[in-house]
């Protein structure tokens, strides 16, 4: 099952913007997911994520970042690193579509598992790679849980299928409430010409009268280096 059609969005016809518009789409239905099916597993605010809307920072002026490297052959993420959050070759495993259209989750069982939704782009291509994990579990945090707390100028590396590594310099993170985003400023490309990268999981607060958290966290990361 595809993500919603270009038709559907009133964008221009050509392949590069269904590409574009497709992916935003998917993006907007792993918000459906992080807001609503994800917390069903999650733990209701007693493991709730430390970061929420505070802690999450756009990228503060005059920190030097370095420049991009052009985008390299796809290859598949086979497992992620992201050093100052203490996450270390976590494995990263291909998701698809769920039949009313939301990004399958990783396992529940797998809390340090991190999804890749495998009909989008592969991290180090052309193009914004996703990947999505869990904030919490009923009893413990999970993979993303400390994802708020990552700055500016963190590496992320994704080891890939091919043997290389791809490592991404984080940019900025943001918080987006669930009552009031622009899908487009928070998970379109920065620069179309780009290699870049999406970690998406919940934040802000657990609400326990729609058992959902407020917001999502997305750190967004550009590639840097092939290694």
């Amino acid at each position: 099952m595809a993500p919603r059609p270009l038709a559907e969005s009133g964008a221009s016809g050509t392949g590069t913007g269904r590409m574009a518009v497709g992916l935003v789409w998917a993006l907007v239905l792993v918000l459906m997911w992080l807001w609503g099916k994800e917390v069903t597993a999650g733990q209701g605010g007693l493991s709730a994520p430390t970061t929420g809307d505070v802690a999450a920072v756009g990228r503060p002026r005059g920190v030097p970042l370095p420049p991009p490297r052009p985008p390299a052959a796809p290859a598949a993420p086979e497992r992620l690193a992201v050093p100052s959050l203490g996450i270390d070759g976590v494995p990263v495993v291909p998701r698809g579509l769920e039949p009313s259209g939301a990004i399958e989750p990783p396992p529940y069982e797998a809390p340090r598992t991190v999804g890749w939704y495998a009909a989008g782009t592969t991290p180090g291509a052309r193009g914004t790679a996703l990947l999505v994990g869990h904030v919490d579990t009923r009893t413990r945090p999970a993979v993303f849980h400390g994802l708020g707390t990552t700055r500016p100028g963190a590496v992320v590396r994704v080891a890939r299928a091919d043997g290389t590594v791809a490592e991404f310099t984080v940019e900025d993170v943001r918080v987006f409430s669930r009552h009031a985003f622009d899908a487009h400023q928070a998970y379109g490309p920065r620069d179309p010409a780009r290699a870049e990268l999406r970690l998406i999981t919940c934040g802000g607060t657990f609400d326990r009268a729609t058992s959902s958290y407020t917001a999502n966290v997305v750190v967004s990361a550009y590639l840097t280096a092939i290694r």
